[in-house]
């Protein structure tokens, strides 16, 4: 900006100022102490920055005053002003200072006075006013040189705001350009996850690789701006990143902070006391599926167009929604002996109950884990006597009494599928599954590997049992899907025939000493084998071990 007029303004306002305080008499003493206070103000404001976003503290009940000059010899000067409060409402004006007015013609002494002081109050006007918490843009033209003063003040507490000046209005927005239609639509709610969709945003379509939309969700209210989101966030006694403008680089989080990356998405959860802050950015994608909420419960939701260069933003309309209520859990009946093969479906139907009324006052509960990750709650009478995340078999064993009734409730805790077998008997009923060993696990022996063979040991019982061992040949970027997605509970019928290596029957009274060794021959050279044990029991029901991946040597 060019300040020249601004300071050869100023003694000319200085020594019309003194002139009256010599000259206007009682009756304009009001308009003089008017002007001083103005004239005071000046002294007692900042410069605003033009084209640069600038952060405001106030406090309260104090006011905070800055300025700025339209540039001279323009025939009209547009610009703009935009305020965002980022914690309680507050109030602003903007007020301009026009040129002075030109000398009185001679006349009247009392009259050329009075005009003099009409003429000096007039020269400054409030152009707007605004008090609340929304971001708040104006936009003026001036056809001539003129100095406008900007008056902030808070009521509420001590708070911050941003403010942007621009008089460049035509090389493009500090701000990301909203749609028409800013507002976010509510699209599917489930029982767990809500559907949200809004209109692309210029900004996104024209500077795809600079800008990205961010999703906040939370249980209190929306959000006007995104650094009121963060204010709040903060209020609570977390600790933010700068923005929600989330690059892809490493965060320092805080303890109560989640960090989530998947499908180039990157989420952080707040766990704040009036529930989870969660922080989505998406990219350029306009829907979402939020998921992971919880039933029955209203969520906020914010959406922010984000400009990574610059880390400015706008919101678009927030919206809220109440998931749906938990449908109650399936009840299904146990009997004695037999066995239940329950299967969850991590994003449909995440929870199974079964119920078993006892005709003993001792009770065998037996779950074999097939896949992915089950917690199990039982409750006697409705009281919980277990609870714990199941892995391979588990056994329970409980005392009660006669016709007591136990409730076995079943909750997968991952997004794909899980599956389980259950059984409940008496404490004398013949046992479902073998005795098992003190580990499942599979060793093999790196120096005993050749190009040809592989030699496995694995841990038996003081229990005469049948052991079958199964290979299979994998490439590398299979190893992580046999290994996830194999079912625990299979037996060897779904193996291919092929498959079979040997079956043998072994046991040791002393445990220290159960334990077999078997060497594969037959393979190929540097590949890779999966290989699998199964024990059998009295029941013919197997119990898996642990698969193992083995490499033969390339070179012997």
């Amino acid at each position: 900006l060019k300040m020249s007029w601004f300071w050869l303004y100023l003694p000319l306002h200085l020594l019309t100022a003194t002139c009256l305080c010599h000259s206007i008499k009682a009756s304009t003493t009001s308009s003089q102490q008017s002007f001083k206070a103005d004239l005071f103000n000046f002294y007692h404001s900042l410069v605003l920055a033009d084209g640069k976003e600038t952060t405001i503290h106030l406090l309260k009940d104090i006011p905070k005053r800055y300025y700025f000059v339209l540039e001279e010899g323009r025939v009209l000067a547009p610009f703009s002003i935009t305020v965002t409060p980022c914690d309680v409402p507050i109030e602003w004006n903007i007020l301009v200072y026009k040129s002075p007015p030109a000398r009185a013609t001679p006349g009247d002494h009392d009259t050329q006075e009075v005009s003099k002081s009409q003429k000096v109050s007039s020269m400054v006007s409030t152009i707007f006013s605004y008090k609340g918490n929304s971001v708040e843009t104006y936009m003026g033209m001036s056809s001539h040189s003129a100095l406008y003063l900007l008056e902030f003040l808070s009521t509420e507490r001590d708070t911050h705001i941003t403010v942007y000046l621009t008089t460049d209005t035509t090389s493009g927005h500090l701000y990301p350009e909203l749609p028409t239609d800013p507002r976010i639509d509510v699209i599917g709610i489930g029982h767990t996850t809500v559907t949200l969709a809004w209109k692309h945003s210029p900004s996104v379509l024209q500077h795809r690789d600079s800008t990205q939309y961010c999703l906040l969700v939370n249980e209190k209210h929306n959000y006007k701006s995104l650094c009121a989101a963060e204010t709040a966030i903060r209020a609570s006694g977390m600790k933010l990143p700068p923005t929600l403008a989330l690059s892809l680089s490493p965060y320092l989080l805080e303890p109560q902070q989640v960090m989530i990356l998947s499908n180039s998405e990157l989420s952080i959860i707040n766990k704040v006391s009036s529930g989870e802050v969660r922080q989505v950015c998406m990219g350029t994608k306009n829907t979402y599926t939020v998921p992971n909420l919880s039933p029955s419960t209203q969520y906020y939701f914010d959406v922010f167009i984000v400009n990574l260069l610059t880390n400015a933003s706008a919101a678009y309309t927030g919206t809220f929604a109440r998931t749906l209520e938990e449908p109650e859990p399936k009840v299904a009946e146990l009997k004695d002996g037999k066995v239940v093969h329950v299967v969850l479906d991590g994003k449909k139907e995440k929870f199974y109950s079964l119920q078993y009324q006892a005709r003993h006052k001792k009770i065998h509960f037996t779950f074999q884990l097939c896949q992915g990750q089950i917690q199990v709650h039982i409750m006697r009478n409705g009281k919980t006597v277990a609870s714990e995340n199941l892995s391979g078999v588990r056994y329970f064993s409980l005392k009660g009494k006669l016709l007591d009734t136990y409730l076995v409730q079943l909750r997968s805790t991952e997004e794909s599928n899980s599956s389980v077998k259950v059984q409940a008997s008496p404490h004398f009923h013949k046992p479902l599954f073998p005795l098992l060993p003190e580990s499942l696990k599979i060793k093999s022996f790196s120096k005993l590997r050749t190009c040809r063979s592989v030699t496995i040991a694995w841990l038996g019982t003081q229990e005469e049992s049948k052991y079958c061992v199964y290979r299979k040949r994998i490439e590398e970027d299979q190893i992580w899907r046999e290994l996830q997605s194999a079912d625990r509970c299979s037996g060897p019928e779904s193996r291919h025939k092929s498959e079979k290596v040997l079956c043998k029957y072994f046991y040791d009274l002393n445990l220290q000493r159960a334990v077999t060794t078997e060497t594969i021959k037959g393979l190929e050279a540097g590949a890779l084998y999966l290989f699998d044990v199964y024990l059998f029991g009295p029941s013919g029901i197997p119990v898996r071990y642990h698969s193992k991946v083995v490499k033969t040597r390339k070179k012997c």
